[in-house]
């Protein structure tokens, strides 16, 4: 799918607007705070179902009651969704439904300018990133993480009530355990195949020597859901105490190493920034290799985070996608 226009109703600062997009690149100019993030962040909800940023009530410019995004595509096909306040609407393909149709979603590449800080950061941050990037190449992924969160909600919330007991939380540990540990697999998975090509992709931009590897990190030793379960139980009395669920894959974390050692505080701000790009590219190959399409890539306002070597690699492993970039000044592309 190639995006031909996108126009906004009430999203954000915006209330109209319209943009025609190339098939190859598209830039789009202006100065900070003029709403060019809400563009890319409209066509996110319009292929991935949901903003990458915050809730539908949030988006509704100020004083309006309604926002509404709609994309007409270079085969001639339009979408459109409309959020009433209340309320979300997709018409796709003239049919009406209230989430994005698993077969009408379409993957992104999205680089903003807080990836490039992906590095450091908590483990909170690294797990929605890679959740993101891995709920776009497996549904049953994504669906997992829904479930395992609704499940950890409600767990939660029992753990500040009176009188609880082992047996009142079991229900949960076993949601939890169920989901949990097909999640520890498929991240165990996910991670192996990124760094297949994470450290040749990163040779061919940094041109030397250097071993650049992500780590999955984690407190789940076995993929059996007799260790999971046991966990859970053996931590009941430390979760009532604290208030909340101390072991599962919310609390996992991603970690790239840097020649063997931390990446956070041993690679400099040129191999950071290296290191977020060959990851990009890993990305927009992965998602290929598993769906195979390729990706719209969207690029906030990330041109002047790099120099002009990475600018023109970024072009380069790109030029077979639509990419629509933000940016405060003119570029060369």
């Amino acid at each position: 799918m190639i995006i031909k226009t996108i126009s906004l109703t009430n999203f954000r600062n915006h209330s109209e607007y319209h943009l025609d997009c190339n098939k190859d690149t598209t830039l789009i100019l202006g100065k900070n705070g003029c709403g060019k993030t809400s563009v890319l962040e409209a066509i996110y909800i319009l292929t991935r179902g949901k903003s990458f940023r915050s809730v539908d009530s949030e988006i509704i410019k100020h004083d309006a009651d309604f926002y509404r995004i709609e994309i007409e595509y270079y085969n001639g096909e339009k979408s459109t969704a409309t959020f009433d306040g209340k309320n979300k609407t997709f018409i796709i393909l003239d049919k009406k439904t209230h989430r994005l149709p698993k077969k009408n979603k379409y993957p992104i590449i999205l680089f903003l300018p807080s990836d490039l800080n992906l590095i450091g950061g908590s483990p909170s941050r690294h797990r929605d990133y890679f959740d993101r990037l891995f709920g776009q190449v497996s549904e049953e992924y994504n669906n997992l993480i829904s479930k395992y969160n609704k499940a950890l909600h409600q767990r939660n919330e029992l753990l500040k009530t009176e009188n609880l007991s082992t047996s009142d939380l079991f229900p949960w540990n076993l949601l939890l355990t169920k989901y949990g540990v097909r999640i520890f697999t498929l991240r165990q998975e996910f991670t192996e195949k990124i760094n297949q090509t994470l450290n040749q992709t990163y040779s061919s931009i940094a041109k030397n020597d250097d071993e650049i590897t992500l780590h999955y990190k984690t407190e789940v030793k076995k993929d059996t859901e007799n260790f999971y379960l046991n966990m859970l139980e053996q931590n009941f009395h430390k979760d009532l105490y604290l208030g909340h669920t101390n072991f599962g894959v919310h609390r996992d974390d991603f970690e790239f190493f840097f020649n063997n050692r931390l990446a956070d505080g041993s690679a400099s701000r040129g191999e950071t920034r290296s290191i977020i790009l060959a990851l990009k590219f890993v990305e927009a190959n992965l998602i290929y290799e598993k769906l195979h399409q390729k990706p719209i890539v969207l690029l906030d306002d990330v041109f002047s985070e790099l120099d002009n070597a990475r600018r023109k690699c970024l072009i380069k492993n790109f030029k077979d996608h639509q990419v629509i970039i933000t940016s405060v000044e003119k570029v060369s592309l």
